[in-house]
């Protein structure tokens, strides 16, 4: 099949189409990731084609993601920072700086869809010179619809949804930004799917657990691996401002049976929260008592009304990010469904994304509307809809279902648990000197599994702290594909996966694939022989953090030295105290990292002399 399409491409050689159809670096994928590595490579003078599946791009922050998920702010910078900075100035522009929306803003971390779409297309049209961003352009990971000719790919087939018709797409580098990793699939590179066991990497929350909600272990937990995958919903964007409310439709494959459990939790008051264990029957029975009478839950730990159903986070304009209520047993996640989407035709998925849609529809409109359920509790959840203003197109409903985790490929360097937590307490996570990007999010996975009778929560949802880690290139580096890089679907366990896939971090990745490979095809080299030295200049020199310090931010004069020289080993606490006087111990410890005498005299030197006499000779 490969040869035939090898033959169709010196057809299409003759006609002229490759000029056409031909770019320096083709990406599949319109999500943040894939915006911002056409970005990064654009600014290196490289052109880029995004071939996005949908009619719209951006990914999950136009589609209800609002509500950045970052623990540590300062410790993602670069392009994605850019991003918050312009959601900070449109909102600032618009209502001026003083006004309620841009408190609510978050300083940019906080955002409405419609305005993440707005940022986007702002940041793309900036390069549309070197930036073509073609629509409803389906990618199916089949091998007849790619060209792989010794370790390098030389074009891909893909689907014009609009036509009916194949286009065939030719680059120097090509980037899988999708969320389910069909690029890299189809390019041959290894991946898993599923969970891997709590004995093969040693990772917390590994395999089959079951734990009150922030990690309280409870019976039933194996740590087996399976194939199980952590749940999808739909990040929704709600409103209870009257003037901007759609009301939640009953859809036609509306099933009650699926709601039902629902009642018994909202009169007893069940639910996952760590405080359930020491909860018993008669305090629920009492709890049942008290909202009888008119009254809201007092049961420890639980939600009432719309905080019952879904989580929710404060949006400018009276809106909010709706996400999965974790204490729940119940909520927009639909757990188990889901494990076939990874490796299955976009005609399954797609069938999978209508089903979940239904589902959530009838979650809330049974929320408002049964009667088995307190009449209290409907009419304040009655007081919250869809916003009229987002997917007009889509009747008002996200056009894209979080796909929290896909495939997970095996790359140059494999991310687990272990790279994301301190080596002991109060110190760094491992130092990468390939880092590419700092980041930090907790180790953390949704349900893998629909409620079980007898279970304090549903199977693989865990959370677990982390630490401001560096990420190495290698994760996004395939081990035999030459001009291929990964930057969504990175290489990583379940556990260690669970904090990369965060969007700043994805769009951090994105940032060094588009250097990297903007420097493969300068220097004409596979994008694993790229020297790490040169693009961690590039990237410190467009303001990203590859070590995150709490005491120097990218706006400081000396951050390129201290990014430089803390990769190499010098600054290995969290502060670099610059203007803190060298002691002796620090001394000499710098000498020999360095290896030269440096001029400087301990209780006296400050820090931050000596290192820019190690900094100007070294770099």
């Amino acid at each position: 099949m490969r040869r035939l399409y090898t033959l169709s491409i010196l057809l299409l050689l003759s006609w002229g189409i490759f000029a056409q159809n031909s770019y320096d670096l083709v990406i599949v994928g319109g999500n943040p990731g894939g915006i911002m590595a056409a970005i990064a490579a654009a600014r290196e003078g490289k052109t880029s084609v995004i071939l996005e599946r949908t009619s719209h791009v951006g990914g999950l922050p136009v589609n209800g993601l609002g509500a950045t998920d970052i623990a540590t702010r300062q410790a993602t910078t670069g392009l994605f920072s850019e991003f918050t900075s312009r959601v900070k100035q449109y909102y600032i522009d618009r209502y001026g700086d003083k006004s309620q929306q841009v408190k609510d803003c978050s300083d940019g971390f906080h955002f409405e869809p419609l305005v993440a779409a707005y940022v986007y297309k702002q940041m793309l049209e900036e390069h549309k010179d070197r930036i073509n961003v073609l629509l409803m352009r389906q990618f199916d990971a089949e091998d007849k619809n790619i060209s792989l000719r010794d370790g390098h790919i030389e074009s891909i087939r893909i689907l014009n949804r609009e036509t009916g018709r194949h286009e065939t797409y030719f680059g120097k580098i090509f980037i899988d930004a999708t969320y389910e990793g069909d690029l890299g699939a189809a390019a041959g590179v290894p991946f898993r799917v599923g969970r891997e066991s709590r004995e093969e990497f040693g990772e917390p929350g590994a395999g089959r657990t079951y734990e009150y909600w922030k990690s309280l272990p409870a019976e039933g937990s194996t740590g087996q691996a399976d194939n199980a995958v952590q749940a999808y919903n739909y990040r929704l964007c709600l409103t209870d401002d009257p003037a901007r409310r759609i009301a939640f439709p009953k859809p036609k494959s509306y099933n009650r049976k699926e709601y039902v459990s629902l009642i018994e939790d909202v009169w007893t008051g069940r639910n996952t929260q760590r405080v359930m264990a020491e909860v018993t029957d008669e305090m629920m029975e009492e709890n049942r008592r008290h909202i009888a009478g008119g009254n809201h839950s007092k049961l420890p730990g639980d939600s009432w009304g719309i905080r019952k159903l879904s989580s929710l986070v404060k949006l400018p304009n009276r809106k909010v990010d709706g996400n999965n209520q974790h204490a729940a047993f119940l909520s927009t996640d639909l757990p188990e469904e889901n494990w076939p989407w990874p490796t299955s035709s976009w005609e399954w998925r797609d069938k999978f994304a209508e089903r979940l849609k239904d589902y959530t529809l009838g979650l809330f409109w049974f929320a408002q509307n049964d009667s088995e359920l307190p009449e209290h509790f409907r009419k304040e959840i009655s007081q919250w809809g869809l916003a009229k203003d987002e997917y007009e197109d889509n009747g008002y409903f996200p056009r894209q279902v979080y796909v929290r985790e896909g495939r997970r490929f095996e790359g140059v360097y494999f991310f687990t648990a272990k790279d994301a937590l301190p080596v002991s307490p109060g110190k760094r996570p491992p130092l990468h000197s390939g880092s590419v990007t700092a980041s930090h999010y907790a180790l953390d996975s949704h349900a893998a599994r629909k409620r079980e009778t007898g279970r304090v929560h549903l199977d693989g949802f865990i959370s677990y702290p982390t630490a401001v880690y560096t990420v190495p290139l290698g994760v996004i580096l395939p081990r035999k594909v030459d001009n291929l890089l990964l930057p969504v679907p990175v290489s990583g366990s379940h556990i260690g996966f669970s904090t990369l896939r965060m969007e700043p971090c994805w769009m951090a990745l994105g940032q060094a694939a588009g250097i990297t490979a903007s420097l493969a095809i300068d220097r004409k080299t596979s994008v694993r022989a790229v020297d790490i030295a040169i693009l961690q200049d590039i990237l410190i020199r467009e303001k990203a953090t590859l070590i995150y310090y709490r005491d120097v931010r990218p706006e400081d004069k000396d951050f390129p030295m201290v990014q430089y020289l803390g990769l190499r080993g010098y600054l290995t606490e969290w502060d670099a105290d610059l203007q803190k006087a060298v002691d002796e111990a620090t001394l000499r410890n710098w000498e020999k990292l360095c290896g030269f005498k440096l001029k400087a005299t301990s209780g006296k030197t400050l820090r931050g002399e000596v290192l820019k006499e190690i900094f100007n000779v070294r770099k």
